[in-house]
């Protein structure tokens, strides 16, 4: 039986247990996967630790990439064999990605193009696609803007450093270290604030000439959320897309977004719900990673068995670009 990570409560990183599990046959429109490569995300975070409820028990993981084992009733898209992939938390796909092999959705996964690793593609999906639907839906940047980004240095940050630096956007980013920043500058960022020694609204305004940014794009919540709207221009738009230091409390619309500026709080679910925005969105970054413009950067590797660590490890912010688990 394979070995899958699962929680019976949510809590710290404890709670994470490694058991073997009953894997039945897929189901109608499933396909077993077994996993080579697991990515670690923030998310899985919140989904352990009750940010994010969920039912339980369960597993936990939203990104793998693997070989196809065996086919349910109907699936005619892959065979065995191939490689493939996914990166979501839907209704249809629960987490569960931390095992050695699963059955998921065929409509869920994506053939992994020749050329790009199976450790590379577990390491960047979810990332990835994250990136693509910021900078192409949420806001849709275009060469010549000036954009803040908060923790430049993680896994989506580096990521964005390259993709922004492609379409010829200025990127002004975080991070809480001068090593973080070099790591963000030499991916691509103009500038990175370290804003523990800088106050970064002072500084985004000084790059800006006093202007500010038409969006920033924030992973970290509650500590920057404030701040980061006094960096935005007229009409600015405010992209709250985690909670690395918790949520951001209950917004008093008048008297913080002074009636000239947008908020939203957007995710990779809704996005990537129907097949083709899926898919999109996966050949977007498949595009630009097997073009030489997005590298991704793999800087820790932790066996299956030691998630516990790897979430310590991420959560105290030891972390830097993408981290994966092997099964």
């Amino acid at each position: 039986m394979p070995k899958a990570i699962r929680i019976y409560e949510q809590g710290p990183p404890d709670v994470m247990k490694v058991e073997e599990v009953e894997l039945p046959p897929p189901a109608a429109g499933e396909i077993r996967v077994r996993h080579e490569v697991i990515g670690l995300n923030y998310i899985d975070t919140y989904h352990r630790g009750g940010v994010y409820k969920l039912p339980l028990p369960t597993g936990i993981g939203s990104e793998a990439a693997g070989v196809v084992e065996a086919l349910g009733d109907g699936v005619t898209e892959f065979k065995p064999g191939d490689r493939v992939t996914y990166a979501s938390n839907t209704p249809l796909q629960p987490v569960g990605s931390y095992s050695e092999a699963r059955n998921v959705p065929a409509a869920r996964c994506v053939k992994i193009p020749d050329g790009i690793p199976s450790d590379t593609t577990a390491a960047m999906m979810l990332k990835g696609m994250t990136v693509s639907y910021l900078v192409k839906r949420t806001y849709k940047v275009k060469a010549g803007d000036t954009v803040l980004w908060h923790a430049a240095a993680g896994g989506v940050g580096l990521i964005a450093c390259q993709w922004l630096k492609a379409l010829g956007v200025t990127m002004i980013g975080t991070a809480g270290s001068e090593e973080k920043c070099a790591l963000a500058k030499a991916h691509g960022a103009d500038h990175c604030i370290n804003y523990n020694k800088e106050d970064f609204v002072a500084r985004v305004k000084e790059i800006t000439g006093g202007k500010g940014v038409p969006v920033v794009y924030d992973s970290v919540g509650k500590d920057t959320f404030d701040k980061s709207l006094e960096c935005l221009s007229m009409l600015g738009t405010m992209v709250t897309f985690g909670n690395a230091s918790g949520p951001v409390p209950p917004v008093n619309l008048a008297a913080q977004l002074k009636g000239h500026l947008f908020l939203t709080r957007p995710s990779l679910q809704p996005y990537s719900a129907a097949r083709q925005d899926l898919v999109s969105l996966a050949n977007d970054l498949f595009d630009v990673v097997k073009a030489g413009k997005v590298k991704i950067d793999i800087n820790q590797r932790y066996a299956l068995k030691d998630a516990m660590q790897a979430h310590k490890d991420l959560e105290s912010r030891k972390t830097t670009g993408s981290t994966v688990l092997m099964p």
